[in-house]
């Protein structure tokens, strides 16, 4: 592990995905461009996803990515994991 993945033994952009997922939410249009990437190409919108995360400054890992949207209660996240078909 190097001091850029870890700090103190958590991820240091153990919030990163959060915040990303706030900023895309807030923007209809990026959000249903994503979904319809999603549906597609999963592992593109996974790309896609870390590409804006590093545009608003919020990097992440697909990992992150992966483990932040599983953990959403809520339909419309689980819509994106369920017609993704595990790719994100």
């Amino acid at each position: 592990m190097t001091a850029s993945n870890v700090d103190d033994g958590k991820p240091l952009h153990e919030g990163n995905a959060a915040q990303l997922y706030a900023q895309i939410s807030a923007d209809h249009e990026l959000t249903k461009s994503l979904f319809r990437q999603a549906l597609q190409d999963p592992s593109g919108a996974i790309s896609r996803i870390i590409e804006l995360g590093q545009q608003f400054n919020l990097p992440v890992s697909s990992q992150e990515i992966r483990t932040y949207i599983s953990s959403l209660d809520d339909s419309v996240s689980k819509q994106w994991v369920v017609k993704a078909r595990g790719g994100l």
